[in-house]
């Protein structure tokens, strides 16, 4: 089944499920044979789980799955092109403040079949943030493949907290969405009150023993609850 390319029918679709934050091959290999179907492997290098600490681009490359998402933070459109060549990436995720004209030149210089996420990060539930998301939405849809709401925080990349997620039921959202933001075993159940439901769900920093370091146990249970409660 081709992920990366199907977009959901029916809000009654079970959400995939991404891990993010990816530094060991050991529970990479793990999570594949859990059918893990994105893998999230961050290049920014001010990140603690920057992955080129742990592991090279033919180390990624070699990696069999078709899901490979590599994490990007205002980093040059060439740069971003070689790494996903050389890492065999699927999908470029933009977590910083790049700029529609730069995500249009991205998208020329990438290999078609390479999707794009645009983060876009939320921090108040009032009207002009309302307003200002949905202006942000409506600028992407003919360049991005995804979105991906996350909690707004003063330095880029994850939280770990949650935001108001009922903020996203009064916005038009056309594009297929991964929720990230805080997501654990408690608030899961709360995603299947969203209209319209996410794509996909990213975990990443709750989810470990320290950055980097996934405790795949509770990857496992959280997987069971979600099953059960979506």
């Amino acid at each position: 089944m081709d992920l990366i390319n199907m977009k959901p029918e029916t809000d009654n679709l079970q959400p995939k499920l991404k891990v993010c934050g990816l530094t060991r091959l050991d529970q990479i290999r793990e999570l594949i044979s859990m059918k893990t179907d994105f893998l999230g492997f961050i290049f920014y290098p001010k990140s603690p789980r920057y992955v080129l600490n742990h592991l090279n681009t033919e180390d990624i490359s070699k990696i069999e799955h078709h899901a490979k998402t590599g994490v990007f933070v205002n980093e040059e459109a060439d740069q971003i092109t070689d790494i996903a060549e050389k890492a065999g990436l699927n999908l470029i995720q933009l977590h910083g403040d790049e700029s529609e004209d730069f995500i249009t030149e991205l998208r020329q210089k990438l290999n078609q079949e390479v999707k794009i996420i645009k983060v876009i990060r939320i921090g108040n539930n009032d009207q002009e943030t309302k307003e200002k998301l949905q202006q942000t939405i409506n600028a992407h849809l003919s360049i991005v493949d995804y979105f991906l709401f996350d909690t707004d925080g003063k330095a880029f990349g994850g939280t770990g907290k949650q935001f108001d997620w009922t903020l996203l039921d009064t916005l038009k959202i056309p594009l297929p969405y991964f929720l990230s933001g805080g997501i654990s075993e408690e608030n899961v159940k709360n995603i299947d009150l969203l209209n319209p439901k996410p794509f996909a769900l990213d975990i990443n920093s709750k989810f470990e023993f320290e950055p980097g370091n996934k405790n795949i146990e509770k990857i496992k249970n959280y997987i069971e609850v979600a099953h059960k409660a979506l």
